[in-house]
């Protein structure tokens, strides 16, 4: 889908931009506590945990910070509590949203993304309300001149992946199932593959495609939003962009 491709790429952007004013950092540490706390410090036994070092140490992480946001979700550094909560919104033109959030105040997080939909002419939705239209896979972006089609092909569907989508100028993406992520993350790592990006994301089932200018606008401006919110982690949607729509 070409609008899905030019959201990733816009997407992509949007890291960038995050990595540059430091939310990067704390997202990666709030994930780091998160997966100790679920299956423990010890990388060697704990795929999640030794995938998101890599990412910390690729993004030029501090070490003191990785070893520190691990201990917390060890309890070795006490009194921190890190929760990954899920909102379901709509916004403009009914499109729906699945916004992932990792915070240690969830009423905070919750007033927040709460105050930005409002603004922005949205609302949350019911618990449940737009699941259906989504779901959870593993995602993964890898830019076309680190490995040729053909090759990635067979190393990805041998490793686990279902599919892979070509259509983007600048990147693969690799789909595959949850129980696979891990696995796949580490084949490409020992192939020494760049990644671009890798997430469990939620992908939606049908999508609406939006050619009117301004409606676009006004729906990145409020993913923007959501985006800048300090406990947002990732803004998923139903949406796709035309091809006359200009990303700036």
């Amino acid at each position: 889908m070409s609008g899905h491709s030019k959201w990733a790429t816009t997407k992509r952007h949007k890291e960038a931009v995050d990595s540059k004013r430091g939310k990067l950092f704390s997202l990666i540490g709030k994930e780091l506590t998160i997966a100790a706390r679920l299956g423990g410090g010890d990388p060697d036994f704990n795929a999640r945990l030794r995938n998101l070092i890599q990412k910390a140490k690729a993004a030029n992480m501090p070490a003191e910070n990785i070893k520190k946001a691990i201990q917390k979700g060890t309890g070795e550094v006490p009194g921190f509590t890190i929760e990954e909560l899920l909102y379901e919104a709509y916004i403009a033109g009914g499109i729906g949203l699945v916004i992932e959030v990792t915070t240690d105040n969830k009423n905070r997080a919750a007033s927040e993304v709460r105050s930005t939909l409002t603004k922005c002419g949205g609302n949350l939705a019911t618990p449940g309300a737009l699941m259906f239209n989504f779901q959870r896979v593993g995602q993964i972006f890898i830019p076309k001149s680190a490995i040729g089609e053909d090759k990635l092909m067979d190393m990805v569907l041998s490793a686990g992946a279902y599919d892979l989508k070509t259509d983007d100028e600048e990147c693969y993406e690799v789909l595959c199932p949850i129980s696979e992520f891990y696995n796949l993350e580490n084949v490409l790592s020992e192939a020494k593959i760049a990644v671009q990006s890798s997430e469990l994301a939620y992908i939606p089932n049908n999508v609406v495609e939006i050619t009117d200018q301004d409606v676009a606008d006004k729906l990145m401006r409020t993913m923007e939003k959501l985006d800048d919110l300090d406990d947002v982690k990732n803004v998923f949607a139903n949406f796709e962009l035309g091809d006359n729509i200009v990303v700036e």
